[in-house]
Formats: structure tokens, sequence, C-alpha cells
């Protein structure tokens, strides 16, 4: 009953948001952090769309098939999409998994012809499928460009260097939480590899429950870009005794972390991990790292001031004016080094202050506030 009664009082709180005027987006985003998260399908069909600014009443119109003549992507999104069986819901009649598939190849295609600046990966699939089944294909389309062009921008570059930047968080991470484990990962020789995956797909191709992977979708999509590096890190952090018990070589470390658990305690996972970006937020990670201005955490700022113009069932256009910086690009081993290097000063300090365990509703209100503070400074120009 107590249950029932806590899941009312959200729905409501919930509609209430979206009924605002201006919809209350930071309302919305803590919704979506906190327990539960979104609830139900339903709500993240109305949801969504908020949390990334995307107007309902303008979708695009649905791709036609002749996308498929003139993409260079074609043949290896099909093998990609064949290869997804499993993302389907188990029992799925194979008829409608068919037409599913076929429209989760439009809507890949669709978003890479209207952004030829962005480069399939594999693995953008396994997020892009989550889209579909929530929402369907036509609102998949628009939401799925806007987090390709914003949250998931620096995975669809020609490279993978802002990819293996954003993977150097991780070890500063948990050397700051814990440095034994940093520590005993070093000697390993581990590297962050095993997390790629876990990156690159919102953890959608590696968690089998799709209630699990929407309820972490709600959490990033209401968070700062950088926030499935911290989730990364506190599953290696909540993991921390069979890490130190496993034998001190690559081999065996990647074989244990690459293999994640399917009963994880998501919500004080997803709790913990707002806990350590309000602690150790990108900025004091990304201090020695030159690139940091150019991947998606920093027009994050330019993305909140236009996300919470919006108006109900309508958005405002944003445009955004990068200014990057001149500074010449480090070697990606000096980057890594500089970060592994930094001085552990004041972490005691402030996890005595700060403790573990802070109130998620607190955490979540930090994370939705400070994430804005922490984005470079870029000018700003919205277009009703």
């Amino acid at each position: 009953a107590d249950f029932d009664a806590k899941k009312k009082r959200k729905v409501a709180e919930i509609y209430q948001a979206l009924n605002s005027d201006p919809i209350d987006v930071a309302a919305l985003r803590r919704m979506a952090i906190s327990e539960g998260g979104l609830l139900t399908d339903d709500i993240r069909c109305k949801v969504w769309p908020k949390l990334l600014s995307v107007n309902t009443d303008d979708l695009p119109p649905l791709p036609g098939k002749e996308l498929r003549d003139d993409s260079k992507d074609y043949q290896q999104v099909l093998l990609d999409v064949r290869r997804s069986l499993r993302r389907f819901p188990p029992g799925m009649p194979d008829d409608q998994r068919e037409v599913l598939q076929e429209e989760l190849i439009d809507v890949i295609l669709h978003v890479l012809k209207r952004n030829p600046q962005l480069h399939y990966y594999q693995g953008y699939h396994d997020i892009v499928v989550t889209f579909l089944l929530v929402v369907g294909d036509r609102l998949a389309t628009a939401l799925v460009e806007k987090l390709s062009t914003h949250h998931l921008r620096d995975f669809m570059e020609p490279t993978m260097d802002n990819t293996k930047h954003i993977l150097n968080y991780l070890m500063p991470i948990i050397d700051q939480v814990k440095p034994e484990v940093h520590d005993f990962m070093q000697r390993a020789e581990v590297g962050t590899i095993f997390a790629l995956s876990w990156l690159i797909t919102w953890f959608g191709h590696v968690l089998s429950d799709f209630r699990h992977v929407v309820r972490l979708y709600d959490f990033f999509l209401a968070c700062h870009p950088l926030m499935p590096i911290y989730f990364a890190a506190v599953i290696v952090l909540y993991r921390e005794q069979e890490v130190l018990d496993c034998e001190c070589d690559m081999a065996s470390v990647h074989h244990l972390l690459s293999q994640i658990p399917q009963d994880l305690p998501y919500e004080s996972l997803i709790s913990r991990a707002g806990d350590l970006f309000v602690q150790f937020p990108p900025s004091e990670l990304a201090k020695e790292a030159a690139q940091a201005e150019r991947t998606a955490a920093s027009t994050f700022k330019d993305f909140e001031l236009a996300s919470v113009q919006q108006r109900p069932d309508t958005v405002l256009r944003q445009r955004f004016r990068e200014r990057f910086r001149g500074e010449e690009r480090l070697r990606g081993e000096e980057r890594t080094k500089s970060i592994l290097t930094k001085p552990r000063t004041n972490r005691f300090v402030k996890l005595a202050v700060m403790g573990l365990t802070v109130a998620l509703g607190a955490a979540a209100l930090a994370v939705v506030k400070s994430a804005l503070e922490w984005a470079p400074k870029f000018e700003l120009q919205i277009f009703p």
C-alpha cells in the first residue's frame, strides 16, 4: 500500500511538472533520477522528449526505403540489427520482431542521412532499439537524432579519440574512492576496454532485463553526458572484493569485469553514481585533459539552458556556437598519465564531510544544478 501511494504521488508530481508553464524540466530530471525512475513507458513517451528538448508536434516524416540504396552504412547496420534478437522481448512473435527490426534499420539510416557528420559505430543500434521499443519509430527517430548530436556525439566521431578520452575518467573516479582497487587494476594492466561496450550502448548491450535498461536510460537522459562513466565506476567499486580476490593479471581481471552481473542493486548504484558525481565533478578529474572541451560534456550547459525554455508541448529550437580553445592536443598517453597521476589530496576530507550515502533527492538536485556550472561557458543563441 505504501509503495502504491508513493507511486501515485510520483506520477502526480510528474504530470504537474509536465503541465507547468514553462515545463518544470528540473523537476522531471529529479523524477527520472530518483527511485524507480519514470515508472512506465507511457510516462517515458511524454518525459523523454522534454529531457531532450524535442518538439513532439513537429516530428520528421517516417523515412523511405530509398535510404538503403544510398547509405554507405546499410550493410553494417543490417548485420548488427540481424544480431540483435536478444534485445527484443522474449516471446515476441517473429513477424512482429521482424517489423521492428526493419524500423530499427530505417531509424538509424535516417539519422545518419540527416547528420553526415555522425559516423555509425557497432553498438549504436543497442541504444536505438531501446528508444524504438519504448516510444515507437517516429518519435524514436527524433529522440535518437537529438541524443546523437549531443550525449552520443563523441562516440560518433571519425576516430575513437574522444571515446577513449571519456574512458580515461574511469580510473580517476575509482582512485578517488578506493585507491587500493585502482592500484590493483593498474598493476594488472587491465586498462578500461572492458567498459567500452557499457559506455557506448548505455549498458543496453550487456543487461538482459529490459526494465533495468530503461531505468538507466531515465537516469542518463536526466544527467550530465559523463554520468554513464560514473555508473561504470560504481559497478567496479561494488565488485571491489571480487576484483581484489582475482589473480592480478590482465586476462583474469578483464574476464571478471567484462562479465557484468545481472542482479545488480540498480537503485543504490544510481544513488552512488550521483553521489560521486557531486563529490568528484568532471572538472576536477579533467583539469589535465586537453580535449575536455571537445567532448559532449562541453555543450551540456547550452543544452540545459535551451531545455528550460520549453513551453507545454512546444520547444524552442536552439543553435550552439562553440568556441574551441586553440591549445594543442596532448597525445593520448600523456593525457592519460596526467589524469592518473592526479594528487589524491582532499579525497578523505570530502568523503568524511559528504559521506557516501547522500540522500538521493539532494544528490539528484545537485547533479542537475551543478552540471551547468561545470561545463565550459559557450555563447548561446536561442531562436523561437
